[in-house]
């Protein structure tokens, strides 16, 4: 399995209740890429997503397959071992009572807290992988804190001890900064950096090209349920194609490997 892909999609057709939002489409991601996956509202970004969590599955046909690691088929906390995923669904899906040690243990068993017949599953070994998760993330002080008494930042910070607590490789962001003011934005995309330094697969799904750290070296632009386009940061986020995309004049400003979209001219 350390050879195979991470992502390999092939001829999927997906479908999200009545609509159509991919028909006979392809994407491979290989493995210690750094990947950002960009476009407009409705151009499949979250189906994508939904696809490699294993929450949709294509329809069925010859040649058909979603391979996440080389694999079709997953237990669902097996793979949550393998990929780590931050999202704001996700996060929203906890109550505020739920306190930081709670979010981070609930990673072990892929649920949203640890309540009921869950919390008697918790180990002392789970507790203090999470403690220490929590550490990482500059925010150990808060163990006992619960999510609405935390600064959105910190609130992000806790998902992330969360999906990383099985210490995966391949960390999933999906609009890694919504909510979030400059200086949580910052430090958030800062511990980002130093991830995927450290050699994670990173994909991130996002609609801000700010959010698209210099270490990211693949964007993949969807539209309407296509690849627009497929390449290195400066082939893809290019004035021509981003303004073709998004129906809409934009120019692109490069700084210190950051870029920066604002309106082109009329």
């Amino acid at each position: 399995m350390s050879d195979a892909k991470l992502i390999e999609i092939r001829d999927a057709t997906i479908w999200r209740g009545s609509s159509c939002v991919f028909k006979n489409f392809n994407l491979d991601i290989e493995q210690h890429e750094r990947v950002a996956i960009l476009g407009p509202n409705g151009s499949g970004k979250t189906t994508l997503l939904k696809i490699i969590n294993r929450e949709l599955y294509p329809v069925v046909n010859p040649g058909t397959y979603v391979r996440i690691l080389g694999k079709e088929n997953w237990n669902v906390w097996e793979l949550r071992k393998q990929i780590g995923i931050v999202s704001n669904d996700l996060q929203q899906r906890y109550t505020p009572t739920t306190s930081a040690i709670e979010v981070v243990v609930s990673g072990f068993h892929s649920s949203i807290g640890v309540h009921g017949v869950l919390a008697n599953r918790v180990t002392p070994e789970q507790v203090g992988a999470a403690t220490r998760s929590l550490s990482d993330m500059g925010i150990e002080s808060l163990r006992n804190t619960p999510l609405k008494r935390m600064s959105s930042g910190e609130q992000r910070r806790c998902m992330l001890a969360r999906a990383l607590v099985h210490d995966p490789n391949t960390l999933i962001l999906d609009e890694p900064t919504s909510g979030l003011d400059f200086a949580a934005s910052f430090d958030y995309l800062d511990r980002i950096r130093r991830l995927a330094q450290k050699g994670r697969n990173i994909v991130i799904v996002t609609h801000h090209l700010n959010e698209i750290p210099p270490e990211v070296d693949r964007v993949i632009l969807l539209q309407d349920g296509k690849i627009a386009a497929d390449g290195s940061k400066s082939s893809v986020l290019a004035s021509e194609i981003l303004s073709s995309v998004y129906e809409t004049p934009i120019r692109v400003a490069e700084i210190d490997g950051y870029y920066l979209a604002y309106p082109g001219e009329a």
